[in-house]
This record gives structure tokens, C-alpha cells and sequence, in this order.
């Protein structure tokens, strides 16, 4: 009998390797095949991705060390002149964006968990890249107030061409803070490119509310895209147990969080009695179980033509790829792909239009080839 048994276990273990996506090989899906190809597998946890205009692939490891990919390969050299970072939990070094005029001004944008005291608090700041060292560091915000709290840091930065920069901050594990407008957590922000707040936000004038405030009931968005097309701002941030969100951010709008929410407490407790309620505004799409949505972008890419306008979201927990179609910025329908290829960290599209993936733990980063 317990022959048998093991002779299950391994069945069982053979199967759920086997439908893990395998490097090389050709995956179809609803609307596009393509061969996935693995860059490397010897990251740990890669954050943040950004494409510099020489070839090089710039990628943010969580613990505090910024990696090169040049001609397909992880080079062991490391970029010098990282800021020290606060490594807790979901802490640590976050998003990473080159300036939409980098090769003018040459300014990389960063965000990271800067140490404070015992804690550690949500840091927005641009360097330039000499060589492969980082000069001219400038923090430009910090998110206040700081926390020994290892969870819920966000944190994405978007561009919108026209000056100003968007990024998310999550509220630190503690729910109250989303709500409130004399802080910066639970909030997305926006300033201009330099770090100046800029005059026309929602709250600017509003007595004790931070200024740099844009919209506010968020509870950990991990991942944020700027449609230029139509001015759209995109985010999906994480739910507890349940009601992970996707949600269309708009000027001075209250997301909800912890008001109201699609999820429950993780020991199967209800958070809130309601879902729904006048001046809070609905999710595009929520998800319950929770697929822990991290790193989006939308496919602008000729390379996939079927996939055009469609958004890509990683998910942790569900180790996949989520394709949301939508029309007129309302949910249409959602294909998982690349199931159980890891959890999935970043989704980005590459000056060239070709789509990367990096999963955590083990850390990897892949290339989808799409094939006609």
C-alpha cells in the first residue's frame, strides 16, 4: 500500500512538472502562439525592468542590487551607486523606469524602501547612468509616515508624456491609512517629472491633506500603466483573501479599501459588510480567489497583433500571466496563460515590442517570441 502510494506522489509530481511551461518550447493560446524563451535563471527577485537604448536590460533585484543583461546574457558586474535600501518583507528595491527622454536627459527613475529609523518608507527618485555607476541621485518624494512594516510598500512609476509622473504606494498592512487623505499610503500620487507637486491635484487646497495625492482607497498596487492613448490610468493592486482589483484611476476618486472590498481576512473573517456604496467607485474587474496581481502593461506591439490594447498582469500567487481584453474601458473577457510558470513579478514591453516576463524564486527572465 504505501508502494502505491509513493507510486502516486510521483505520479502526481511528474504531472505538475510537466505542465509547467518549459523553456524553448511553443505555447498556444486563445489569440497568439509564441516560443517562450528564458534569458536567465540566475536572479533571485527581480522587481522592476527598464530597456536602455545600447541593448541593455537594467534589472532591479529586491535586495538591493541593480543587474545587466547585455546580449542575452546576466553579466556579473553590478551597477554602483545604488541607495541603500530597507529590505523587510515587501521592502526592499522596487521599480525601475528610464525618463520617455532618456536619450536627452538621461534620468532613470527609481523606487525603493528607504531605511528610516527602526522602519523604512516608500522613496521616489531619479540618477543618471555613467558607465555603470548611478550619479546625480535626487529624491524627489518620500511617503510618509514611515513603518516597521514589512507589507504593502506598492510600488510602480508611470509616465503620461505630458510632464508628470504617477506612482503607488501601498498602506503598509495598516487598513485606516487608505482613507486617510493626511497621508501618503494606500494612495496613488503625482507630481511633475522634477518632483514638484503639481498645482491642478485633486487635494491640493484641501487643509490637511497631502498634496501630491491624485487618488486615494487603495490598499498594495503593485502594478500601474499609463495608456496615452486615451489618458487612461490603469492599476491593479491586492486584495486580501479575495478581491484582488483592477481599477481605471481617476482625479480625486475614493477606490474604496477598506470601506468596501470583493475580499475577506485571511483567517476567513469579514472585512467589511459591504461591497458597494455611493462616492466609492467599483473595480473594472476583481478576482476572488486572488491571483496577487504584480507588473502590468498594455501590448502597443505589432508583434502581436491579436493582442493589441490588451493588458497583461503577472500574479504571484497563481504563478501566471492574466490577458484582460477590454472595450471602452470596461471588461470584456480574461485568458491565464503561462500557468504555473512562476510567480510572476514583472510584464513589460520592450522598445522593440517584445514582452518580458521575470518570475521570483527562483529568478528568471523571459522573452515571449511570438510566432506568426
Amino acid at each position: 500500500m504505501k508502494g502505491f502510494v509513493c507510486l502516486l506522489l510521483m505520479i502526481g509530481a511528474f504531472y505538475v512538472v510537466q505542465g509547467q511551461p518549459v523553456a524553448g518550447s511553443t505555447i498556444t493560446t486563445q489569440k497568439q502562439k509564441f516560443i517562450l524563451e528564458t534569458i536567465t535563471t540566475e536572479l533571485k527577485s527581480p522587481w522592476g525592468i527598464a530597456f536602455l537604448p545600447d541593448g541593455r536590460i537594467l534589472v532591479n533585484e529586491k535586495d538591493g542590487e541593480i543587474r545587466i543583461i547585455k546580449g542575452g546574457k546576466l553579466l556579473d558586474e553590478r551597477i554602483a551607486g545604488v541607495p541603500k535600501v530597507y529590505t523587510n518583507g515587501q521592502g526592499g528595491l522596487l521599480d525601475i523606469q528610464l525618463h520617455p527622454d532618456y536619450s536627452k536627459n538621461g534620468w532613470i527613475y527609481l523606487t525603493y524602501a528607504k531605511p528610516d529609523g527602526d522602519g523604512g518608507g516608500t522613496v521616489v527618485a531619479r540618477a543618471k547612468l555613467k558607465g555603470n555607476e548611478l550619479t546625480n541621485l535626487e529624491e524627489l518624494f518620500k511617503a510618509t509616515p514611515t513603518s516597521t512594516s514589512g507589507a504593502h510598500f506598492g510600488s510602480r512609476i508611470v509616465f503620461d508624456g505630458k510632464g508628470y509622473i504617477f506612482f503607488s504606494s501601498g498602506e503598509r498592512g495598516k487598513k485606516d491609512n487608505a482613507q486617510d487623505l493626511g497621508n501618503h499610503l494606500g494612495k496613488i500620487l503625482r507630481l511633475h517629472e522634477d518632483g514638484r507637486v503639481a498645482k491642478d491635484n485633486p487635494f491640493i487646497s484641501k487643509p490637511g491633506a497631502k498634496p501630491e495625492i491624485w487618488s486615494y482607497g487603495h490598499r498594495n498596487p503593485q502594478g500601474l500603466y499609463y495608456d496615452k492613448q486615451t489618458n487612461t490610468l490603469w492599476n491593479h493592486e491586492h486584495g486580501p483573501k479575495g478581491g484582488d482589483e483592477l481599477n481605471k484611476v481617476e482625479k480625486g476618486k475614493n477606490y474604496g479599501w477598506p470601506v468596501i472590498t470583493w475580499g475577506i481576512n485571511y483567517d476567513g473573517k469579514p472585512i467589511s459588510d459591504i461591497s458597494e456604496k455611493e462616492g466609492m467607485e467599483q473595480p473594472v474587474h476583481y478576482w476572488v480567489p486572488s491571483i496577487a496581481p504584480c507588473g502590468m502593461t498594455m501590448v502597443t506591439s505589432d508583434k502581436y497583433p491579436n493582442w493589441k490594447g490588451n493588458l497583461l498582469i503577472g500574479a504571484l500567487a497563481f504563478q501566471l500571466i492574466a490577458r484582460v481584453e477590454l472595450n471602452n474601458g470596461k471588461f470584456v473577457a480574461e485568458e491565464r496563460m503561462l500557468e504555473k510558470i512562476g510567480r510572476v513579478r514583472a510584464v513589460a514591453q520592450s522598445p522593440d515590442g517584445y514582452i518580458y516576463v521575470t518570475t521570483e524564486n527562483p529568478g528568471t527572465i523571459s522573452r515571449l517570441m511570438p510566432i506568426k
